[in-house]
């Protein structure tokens, strides 16, 4: 997935996708451990989603925080 389809999304959706990634992870290190699998790299390719997915709910849950205090110091 490309980040800008990922910063589109809502953060229930973002959670979704997460688990179902690490899910696929999972599977398919077992795959590979088993020799069961001939496309190594769709592991590489499901870990940097991962990390697409977790950089924009980091960046998501930044702004959550920091908007609150701004309408603190715009009230006083």
């Amino acid at each position: 997935m490309k980040i800008k389809e990922l910063r589109q999304l809502e953060i229930a959706d973002l959670n979704q996708k997460l688990a179902e990634l690490r899910d696929k992870t999972r599977e398919l290190r077992f795959s590979i451990a088993n020799n069961q699998l001939s496309h190594v790299r769709d592991l590489r390719k499901a870990k940097h989603d991962i990390a697409r997915i977790l950089t924009v709910l980091n960046e998501k849950r930044e702004v959550a925080e920091t908007e609150p205090a701004q309408e603190v110091k715009k009230e006083q």
